[in-house]
């Protein structure tokens, strides 16, 4: 009695193509399956950013005792002082009287200024302060005409540091007092034979800001 038997190589080929079948399937499966989008330069920003986060504190204003605390060191407040040229570029009445302060070395302060100013209105009124390039009238009977104001400036100074009769103005502007104090010493000083009425004539209300013209300052 004989059986009748299927060669070897057919279970082995079904098998074979049930395995690769199988494989082909999975890997269209693979291949249909869609691919994430990596995440864009933003949003790894936006993560990066979340991730490490930091924060930090302003001080505007800090005391010396926490800067040493700190180990900072405290440094000394500084200024610019102007030159002549700022003022000579403001070109007013107020820049001329700075002026003089500055070449005389005396200290340009507001109240100097503001005796300064009065002076000039008492001896060459507001509007017209530069007439003759000489503001107080200096020289050749109070009618000398200076080159420009710069050297007008500069004249005044000289002036009143070589009159003995004018020490006490000297001292007023050089000590940076009051500006009675230094009123007075001009009423009572060889600068005006009228003495400005002993003061009576001297206006001490507020003196308005005149330019001078270009061509007063040399320019």
């Amino acid at each position: 009695m004989s059986f009748a038997t299927k060669p070897p190589s057919a279970h082995l080929n079904r098998r074979a193509l049930g395995v690769t079948g199988g494989s082909i399937i999975l890997i269209g499966c693979l291949a249909m399956a869609p691919l994430a989008a990596p995440p864009s330069i933003a949003e790894q920003q936006a993560d990066y950013a979340a991730t490490y986060a930091q924060s930090f504190e302003l001080v505007s204003a800090r005391s010396d005792a926490a800067a040493a605390t700190l180990g900072v060191t405290a440094r000394d407040p500084y200024a610019a002082t102007p030159g002549p040229e700022t003022y000579i570029q403001g070109g007013t009445n107020y820049d001329w009287a700075k002026l003089v302060l500055l070449y005389a070395e005396w200290p340009v302060t507001d109240e100097s200024v503001t005796v300064i100013t009065r002076w000039m209105r008492q001896e060459n009124y507001v509007d017209s302060w530069f007439t003759r390039n000489n503001p107080l009238n200096l020289g050749a009977g109070g009618y000398a005409t200076n080159g420009d104001l710069v050297s007008a400036a500069q004249a005044v100074g000289k002036a009143l540091k070589k009159n003995g009769g004018y020490a006490n103005i000297v001292a007023g502007f050089a000590n940076g007092a009051p500006s009675g104090e230094i009123e007075y010493a001009i009423w009572f000083s060889p600068w005006s034979t009228s003495k400005y009425g002993n003061g009576t004539r001297w206006a001490t209300s507020p003196v308005p800001v005149v330019q001078a013209p270009a061509s007063a300052w040399g320019r």
